[in-house]
């Protein structure tokens, strides 16, 4: 970054700032990222100038010209930043200010960096939003295509980690989609409360401009206009809000790595993830290591740590507008890139997983998972559920005892725990009549799984 002497607030003072004050208080390395929207809402902050009669419409060109040449050497890579010009702001102020002379001295009228910059991220976290929730829909659409092949295929359900009742894979999955529903819903929500205009709150007061703050709002696609000055530019909820509902999404996504992990191991062997999400080890050939959902994992931490570290930075400012502020861009950027490729790479991960039916049915068989279904049956004969949960606790110690399931115990043994067994308990206790009874909206049985599957396809395509 090149150095500029001159400040648009050196007037002010007797001598320069130290260099190490500088490199302190400078944020162009980061909020550079801005300049595609801080040069949209100059350009609207122009328009409205010029219809409102306070700059003339010659500058309003000059302004509009020599931004657009400016935006052109942003995207292609030969804009030179100056650190000694401190923001994204002033860097292309000033060179707006060198193409085209005082028209551009005369775009600031009327604006502080206050409202500027409060406007610039809000620009930026709308479209941010957008690219998030449309992720989301992707990484949702590769959970229920997963689902869709496997909504009969047969898997342990856990409690405590303990293997409690059979579900299908299908519907296991789907509890992510779920999730991931409420987590758009979030940030479609908090987009409402983005998607509103600081600009005109000027430092903090406004100004004494005859603004058009209500056409600027328009231009720039704004639902309204924030409407208390003061609040305008010392308000930094909406980062909080995104940093929050992305730290549920890390959350949601950092419980089904967790699963992921465990089910890749030996000791499950549910599911394969594809070599090209995995590392080896530099020590163990055999090693296959899910490296991709243990970073989602950590990753999390990252983001749950930007979230404290917002709402430590707001806790206690002053109204209106603090040099503290400043510290909102880095977690909020970090958060946001983090976000993002965690959503792409789950979604293509998602998509070479392989499933072993057998080991998850196998795991199935295991732990009495169909002790509650013998419960109901014996409901169903008319014996009260706590006598019912009795007597089936005494089959499962017995079964235990002989080291076999419920479902391999003779009618003969089963009837000595009670006379209301026939032989058409054993229809209860496989593992297809368990996830067939559970036939309701919500439940596993395969025929809701693929009610649930029609619904959010239905659901993914209205977006």
């Amino acid at each position: 970054m090149k150095s500029e002497k001159p400040k648009t607030w050196s007037g002010r003072f007797n001598e320069p700032v130290a260099e190490l004050v500088k490199r302190y208080t400078a944020s162009v390395s980061f909020d550079q990222r801005l300049a595609e929207f801080d040069i949209q809402g100059s350009l609207a902050h122009a328009r409205m100038l010029g219809a409102q009669g306070i700059i003339s419409q010659a500058d309003v060109k000059a302004i509009e010209g020599g931004l657009n040449d400016i935006l052109q050497d942003i995207q292609s890579g030969t804009f030179e930043w100056s650190l000694d010009l401190e923001d994204v702001h002033l860097n292309i102020e000033k060179r707006l200010t060198d193409k085209i002379g005082d028209a551009g001295k005369r775009l600031h009228t009327g604006r502080s960096r206050n409202d500027q910059v409060a406007t610039d991220v809000r620009l930026w976290l709308r479209a941010t939003v957008d690219d998030v929730i449309a992720r989301i829909h992707k990484l949702q659409t590769a959970i229920v295509d997963l689902a869709e092949q496997h909504a009969d295929t047969a898997m342990p359900g856990f409690t405590h980690l303990q293997v409690a009742q059979p579900v299908t894979f299908g519907h296991h999955l789907l509890a992510y989609f779920e999730m991931l529903q409420r987590d758009a819903a979030r940030f479609a929500d908090a987009r409402k409360r983005i998607n509103r205009l600081p600009l005109g709150a000027a430092a903090l007061a406004g100004t004494s401009y005859p603004i058009d703050r209500e056409g600027v709002a328009k231009d720039l696609g704004f639902d309204g206009v924030c409407e208390n000055s003061l609040d305008a530019v010392s308000d930094r909820d909406f980062a909080i809000e995104f940093t929050a509902a992305a730290a549920l999404v890390m959350t949601h996504l950092s419980r089904f790595s967790e699963e992921l992990i465990l089910w890749s191991s030996p000791r499950f062997g549910f599911i394969d993830i594809a070599d090209r999400f995995c590392t080896g080890s530099s020590i163990m050939p055999q090693k296959k290591n899910p490296d991709v959902p243990e970073l989602v994992r950590g990753k999390t931490g990252r983001v749950t740590g930007h979230l404290m570290a917002l709402l430590t930075l707001m806790k206690s400012q002053p109204l209106a507008y603090n040099k503290d502020n400043q510290e909102d861009k880095e977690p909020l950027f970090d958060t946001a890139d983090t976000l993002l490729v965690t959503l792409e790479i789950y979604a293509d991960m998602l998509g070479g997983i392989q499933v072993d039916k057998a080991a998850m049915r196998a795991a199935a068989t295991e732990g009495f998972a169909t002790a509650t279904d013998l419960a109901d049956y014996l409901v169903k004969k008319g014996m009260p559920f706590r006598d019912a949960h009795e007597v089936v606790a005494l089959a499962v110690r017995h079964a235990a005892d002989k080291g076999c399931d419920l479902a391999d115990l003779s009618l003969t043994e089963l009837q000595k725990f009670s006379p209301d067994i026939s032989d058409d308990v054993f229809g209860v206790l496989t593992l297809e009549g368990s996830l067939a009874s559970r036939n309701h909206i919500g439940g596993t049985a395969p025929d809701q799984v693929r009610q649930a599957i029609r619904r959010a396809r239905s659901t993914l395509g209205a977006h």
